[in-house]
């Protein structure tokens, strides 16, 4: 098993609070982790086998029986009216580590359990496997750039067999799970949609040309985009904004969130097909930022910066302390534009991080820090 770097957060989230809830994709790896963590007397149910269900017909019941035990319920977004019984039995007993319930679907979630399960309950994010997690050398960055970081892509023995099993991914997603979470619209419409999105990856979001190409209101795209965004499959990456007298793109920023999916969507299937594509540059840059923001402490927000006039930050990272600038290069010699620098002024941030492709770190001017994307990670973390 790789060890993921959530490992010993989710041990000191379980050690201090009855639930915690570890979100993430499909198939990105949230069962196989619990039960690595899971003791001997850990109890495992998982809602999509009728017998686990069975047992929760009378959910007080048999939950009362297992107190002292750890519980792990999988798919929990299949069972939301188990919630209230939850904080029923937390409050009965209340003691950390009770619960860990493992979900796909964030926002709704969310709602729901923030709603039962208030002041007892800590959300974690699962996101797939990064670059520290499957070793830091310039096969395993490639590979990661072109299949993703879903296990089973990223391990595949080939990057045909990785691209088989994208592929089968998308349309499960499409066919199987929106349907499971009540979203009833047409797989192929949101397939084309998506699709598109993986054309714009990097862009700035504009719902009226793209609700344009697809025959379309904006609103119905707006409703698709945050439907993609909910199940983990779409970063919506908001603009900074700050009192600087400037003129500021206001849209957000339109991300897949795993390489590998951007690559099945557009139909690239190996690394010297992707280094042709126009998308590699946008690509690095989105798996640099995913990388970034999912290492980034709890107290950090992301965004961009961008100007009228041309000033660019592909990502500031705003923690209490200080705001974090980084930019995103797919080079070994990267080179910056004035808008760069010009952006570091605006920000009045005194040096920024550049992230290429390369591992050495140096100093390229007295604004601009460049590291491998390993370091990076070292250095956000």
């Amino acid at each position: 098993m790789i060890e993921r770097h959530i490992t010993p957060r989710l041990h000191e989230s379980l050690a201090q609070f009855p639930a915690v809830a570890l979100l993430g994709p499909r198939q990105v790896g949230k069962t196989t982790l619990a039960k690595a963590i899971a003791g001997r007397d850990t109890v495992f149910l998982d809602l999509e086998r009728p017998a686990d269900l069975a047992r929760l017909r009378d959910a007080e019941t048999y939950l009362g029986t297992v107190v002292d035990r750890l519980v792990i319920i999988d798919e929990i977004q299949r069972m939301p009216e188990l919630l209230p019984i939850l904080r029923a039995l937390i409050d009965q007993a209340r003691r950390p580590g009770r619960f860990l319930l493992l979900g796909s679907a964030s926002p709704a979630l969310r709602r729901q359990a923030s709603e039962s399960l208030a002041g007892r309950i800590e959300y974690l994010e699962l996101a797939p496997l990064t670059l520290d997690e499957v070793g830091a050398t310039p096969e395993n960055q490639h590979r990661l750039l072109l299949r993703g970081g879903f296990p089973e892509s990223f391990l595949a023995p080939s990057d045909k067999a990785s691209l088989r099993w994208r592929n089968a991914f998308i349309r499960a997603f499409l066919e199987q799970d929106l349907p499971q979470l009540g979203i009833g619209i047409p797989a192929n419409q949101i397939r084309r949609f998506w699709k598109m999105l993986a054309h714009l990856h990097g862009q700035v979001w504009n719902a009226s040309q793209i609700a344009a190409s697809l025959d379309l209101s904006p609103p119905t795209m707006r409703r698709y985009l945050d439907i993609l965004a909910d199940t983990f499959m779409v970063r919506i990456l908001p603009p900074y904004h700050a009192n600087l007298g400037k003129r500021l793109v206001k849209s957000p920023k339109i991300y897949l969130r795993d390489s590998g999916l951007l690559h099945a969507l557009l139909g690239i299937e190996n690394l010297d097909a992707l280094l042709a594509h126009p998308v590699v540059g946008a690509s690095w840059e989105g798996m640099v930022l995913e990388h970034l923001i999912n290492h980034a402490p709890d107290t950090a927000s992301a965004y961009f910066y961008r100007t009228a006039a041309g000033a660019e930050l592909d990502l500031i990272l705003d923690t209490p302390s200080r705001l974090h600038a980084y930019e995103a290069k797919l080079s070994v010699s990267p080179s910056l534009s004035k808008g760069y620098h010009v952006a570091l002024q605006d920000l009045k941030i005194p040096v920024g991080s550049v992230v290429y492709s390369g591992s050495e770190s140096y100093q390229m001017t007295s604004d601009a820090h460049v590291t491998g994307l390993a370091g990076a990670l070292l250095e956000v973390s």
